[in-house]
């Protein structure tokens, strides 16, 4: 936790930082930080020594049935990975099909941190940038990582890192921000107690999205009255987390986070829009709770500058919208080098609880809980290796290769290939 922003911004490094806000170039102090951030990017993920030879990709398949979807790899060899694809697929699979698919084939499986590095350029994909490629490439990587844990039968945890988190404490991730505060307060207690968890998030701000009211903002003083009130109701040892979905403006954020403080939330997540990064550092620089970003980022860009601007505490990049674990990691890896800790975010539905518990399980600067949104999901599936139970705030690791979790071959057959 940050005991003293302003003594930062004081010292020879801050003063420069403050500069560089209105568009001043770096100074060496500064340029340095951004050197050691670059030097983290260039280290590989991917353990390749694991293979002694070549893992040539021959296909890649999206299958679909009933409007979830599946992604196929297979190797020339006869391995085979396959992954669960983002709900939001359903309007993503054309530029998974046309822009994404046809880069990885042919290609070596070992080389996976450079085929996501290249895929960007590939056709010009970073114009289309953001979920609507991250999304795709994640999906595919998912499956080769699979294909390539169940070859050299390790979990994914330890193709991208060592096991540093055999267990991963979890937080109930809750919504319903629109609703009258006692209407909320029931809903948040009854998604509590069907799990055994210690941490709590809330949502905060009014209404970013699933509204066709342009002007709606929410009850209003909801937030004033919710913040002290979910303290009272859960005690002083439920760690409370709380995201405003980038609602508040640079003011409002540092009023709303100081009433965080004062009832002792852990941090603070996106107080204001992901990619305003001068303003998150203006919110940072003036609170001392902890602040989280990056489950809306896209590039490694956003995490560089606030790590090098110490303008950030959490990094949280969606292990689906930013391409997947290994350029996760890297943003991990970035946030170590500077102390900072990692939290991603993760997306409902599928296997993203198993995903996501598989990368926190690599990484050395993860944070005490994890977001959990249940364990609901469509996919027909055994795990022999974890009960996949929070028990005491955690989740067992699977230990089995790949993901670790075995899907209901029949099941796997009724999908069909998904073509344009």
């Amino acid at each position: 936790m940050k005991a003293d922003r302003r003594s930062f911004l004081s010292a020879t490094v801050g003063g420069a930082l403050a500069s560089q806000t209105s568009g001043a170039a770096p100074t060496p102090a500064v340029r340095a930080r951004f050197e050691k951030l670059d030097a983290v990017l260039k280290q590989p993920v991917l353990k390749k020594q694991l293979f002694s030879s070549p893992v040539i990709i021959e296909s890649v398949e999206l299958l679909h049935l009933d409007g979830g979807y599946l992604c196929r790899v297979r190797s020339k060899d006869g391995a085979e990975g396959i992954s669960v694809a983002h709900s939001s697929m359903n309007t993503l699979f054309p530029i998974f099909l046309k822009n994404v698919q046809p880069f990885f084939l042919g290609k070596d499986a070992r080389e996976l941190d450079l085929i996501l590095e290249k895929v960007y350029v590939f056709g010009f994909n970073f114009r289309l940038d953001g979920l609507a490629l991250g999304l795709p490439l994640a999906t595919i990587e998912f499956a080769i990582l699979e294909m390539l844990g169940r070859m050299a039968k390790k979990p994914v945890g330890e193709l991208i890192g060592e096991i540093h988190n055999r267990e991963v404490g979890v937080y109930m991730a809750t919504e319903w921000r629109e609703k009258p505060v006692e209407e909320s307060l029931k809903l948040i207690q009854g998604a509590v107690a069907e799990y055994d968890v210690h941490a709590l998030k809330i949502k905060i701000g009014g209404l970013m999205f699933m509204t066709t009211d342009m002007y709606a903002v929410g009850p209003p003083g909801r937030t004033e009255r919710m913040i002290p009130l979910i303290r009272k109701t859960f005690g002083d040892k439920m760690a409370l987390y709380a995201d405003s979905n980038g609602f508040y403006t640079v003011p409002e954020a540092i009023r709303v986070g100081r009433l965080l403080e004062e009832y002792k939330y852990v941090y603070f997540e996106e107080p204001v829009m992901f990619d305003y990064i001068e303003d998150i550092k203006e919110v940072a620089d003036a609170l001392t709770i902890p602040i989280a970003n990056g489950e809306q980022d896209h590039s490694f860009h956003g995490f560089r500058w606030l790590l090098a601007n110490d303008g950030l505490d959490i990094v949280q990049p969606d292990n689906y919208y930013f391409g997947g674990l290994i350029r996760s990691m890297k943003v991990a890896r970035m946030a170590a080098a500077f102390g900072k800790t990692i939290v991603p975010h993760m997306s409902g539905g599928g296997l993203g609880f198993l995903y996501d518990i598989q990368f926190v399980s690599a990484v050395p600067n993860a944070g005490e809980h994890h977001e959990f949104k249940s364990f609901k999901t469509h996919v027909r599936f055994e795990c022999k290796t974890s009960p996949l139970k929070v028990v005491d705030g955690k989740i067992k690791v699977p230990t089995g290769p790949g993901f670790g979790a075995d899907l209901d071959p029949d099941w796997v057959k009724k999908h069909q290939p998904v073509r344009l």
